[in-house]
């Protein structure tokens, strides 16, 4: 039965109950980096700081789109959850709701998409901040995408930023490199992500080599610094 399909009646709560969660995925987000990381996850899950070692898993229904797990670093926040982060702040909340500020390496994915798949990448198109990787852990598919390159230690002088290296969008802000028209092509600055990372979108147009599918309901890893 799909997850749309289910009847919610006081007879049926166990049913229901199976109905909702039968192909959701879940994602274990592992900080393996030797620092703290804050740990970030829209739309669903906020944040979360994760030390060393420390794991959180995040649940998504099926049909969730544009959704997005990085990591942010430098972070300072109050008791109340509010504060600012060096990379990937996303508003100065530990909980987001929206997405952070680049430079972050990007987990995306959508579920329950064309042909009931899961797409999923990693992306640099914002930056990179942490080494990921983002991988399958069930449902036989075995494939995913990884970044753990030293991209920040030899990042172009003009793209360094505190905490990352950015992508040549968040310093230039020109079609070329932002590809706000639709139509562009590889660059040395995306050519430099993209040797550094192969399986990750170096520009807005690198789809051939960059996107990841999995059958719908399929279990997820993302593995800050692997």
């Amino acid at each position: 039965m799909s997850f749309s399909k289910c009847v919610f009646t006081p007879s049926f709560l166990f049913i229901a109950f199976f109905c909702t969660t039968a192909n959701a995925a879940d994602f274990l987000i592992q900080n393996n980096c030797p620092y703290t990381v804050w740990a970030a996850s829209v739309p669903v899950g906020g944040g979360r700081q994760l030390n060393n070692g420390e794991q959180w898993t995040v649940t998504a229904a099926p049909g969730t789109t544009g959704a997005r797990i990085w990591a942010r670093t430098g972070c300072n926040f109050d008791g109340s959850g509010r504060g600012s982060c060096q990379t990937g702040d996303c508003g100065g909340v530990l909980q987001c709701t929206t997405y952070g500020q680049p430079p972050n390496t990007l987990a995306e994915y959508a579920l329950n998409q064309f042909s009931n798949l899961d797409f999923f990448d990693i992306s640099l198109v914002d930056g990179f901040n942490v080494p990921m990787e983002f991988v399958p852990t069930s449902g036989g598919c075995t494939r995913g995408p990884s970044c753990t390159a030293d991209v920040n230690g030899q990042c172009p002088s003009e793209l360094k930023a505190p905490g990352g290296c950015n992508n040549p969008c968040t310093v230039f802000k020109t079609d070329e490199y932002c590809c706000n028209s639709g139509s562009c092509e590889p660059t040395p600055y995306s050519e430099y992500f993209k040797q550094k990372c192969p399986d990750a979108y170096s520009y807005p147009k690198d789809d051939q080599t960059s996107t990841f599918t999995c059958p719908t309901g399929t279990n997820y890893r993302v593995v800050f610094c692997p």
